[in-house]
């Protein structure tokens, strides 16, 4: 709790000269705390609200398009169990048994007749059934066509999902990606566009195609330990912790010390983009006391370069609407 109450008086007394750069807000899935999760609306929810970057996950149809799905099990997030309730199956997803409806089973022309549902329980279902699922190239063109509208950058921030999967099904998502992204002219290094994935390997290969920067997601402590994080300087420009791997949450809620990874990635010329900072009580560690404009204000205060969230608004009261393009 003293750790909090330190950084939030810091960045409240601090001349604005030497306050922390204010870090990248980072729509997760887009506003996914107000809509359904990577829908048109939900992004376009997100730059109203100010976010500089929003986040469409990847996975591919079955005629090779890709679309913006968290997974490639879409029975939770769309309404396909209604449509096609005979398309279940069981597959093994990265040596995981999953069981439902998947992605790679549906043309294009079918998901366009499925619609979006909100995926977790305590959240508003009050949009269910109205959103369709969009393309990679249909969030691009929003985001282009959004910031242009509003005259400044909206960037992207695609992850590969099961990458490897989809290779052995023969429905990879590398070159489609890259291929929308040149198509689009944002395939070069100076475009605002991250690709993030949880895969070295599908990074290693990107980086030997592209430009553009790459973001090696991690999940646990043993990727970044001892020469971890110089090994993935090797081909990443940055890392994506998930939080308390930046900030350990104790049992009880209650917080422990820091960790030095910020510090240790920054030295090996990584960025460093957190995940994911939610509202709710049921994400929210107790010690912040239900305002996750604290736990903003630590990740700023520690140095952290972006922040993905679901709720881009409070993410823009806690930073300012203004960010420079990193």
């Amino acid at each position: 709790m003293r750790v909090i109450a330190v950084c939030v008086l810091l960045a409240a007394s601090l001349p604005a000269a030497l306050a922390p750069p204010r870090p990248l807000v980072i729509a997760h899935r887009g506003a996914s705390g107000y809509r359904p999760e990577h829908t048109v609306e939900a992004y376009r929810l997100a730059v109203e609200m100010g976010a500089d970057y929003i986040e469409p996950d990847l996975v591919a149809t079955k005629d090779g398009v890709l679309i913006a799905r968290h997974e490639n099990e879409i029975g939770a997030t769309t309404d396909v169990a209604d449509r096609f309730p005979d398309r279940k199956s069981t597959k093994t997803v990265d040596g995981r048994s999953v069981t439902g409806w998947f992605s790679e089973d549906f043309t294009l022309a079918e998901f366009k007749t499925l619609r979006a549902r909100e995926r977790l329980a305590f959240r508003s279902h009050a949009y269910d059934g109205q959103f369709q699922v969009p393309t990679f190239d249909e969030v691009i063109e929003l985001a282009q066509t959004l910031g242009a509208a509003r005259g400044r950058v909206v960037g992207i921030y695609p992850e590969t999902k099961h990458p490897s999967y989809f290779r052995s099904i023969q429905l990879p998502l590398e070159e489609p990606l890259l291929a929308s992204l040149q198509k689009h002219g944002w395939n070069r290094r100076d475009a605002p566009v991250f690709i993030q994935s949880f895969e070295a390997g599908n990074l290693r290969e990107l980086r030997r195609k592209t430009t553009v920067r790459l973001v090696q997601l991690v999940s646990g402590p043993a990727m970044v330990a001892g020469e971890g994080l110089k090994s993935i300087a090797e081909y990443a420009d940055g890392v994506g912790p998930e939080k308390r791997l930046v900030v350990p949450v104790q049992p009880d809620g209650s917080l422990a010390s820091p960790t030095d990874l910020i510090a240790r990635a920054h030295a090996a010329g990584l960025l460093v983009h957190v995940w994911t900072v939610r509202v709710e009580k049921e994400f929210l560690p107790a010690a912040y006391q239900g305002d996750a404009g604290r736990e903003f204000a630590q990740l700023r205060e520690l140095g952290v370069d972006g922040v993905f969230t679901d709720f881009p608004d409070v993410a823009v009261k806690s930073y300012g609407s203004t960010s420079p393009q990193k």
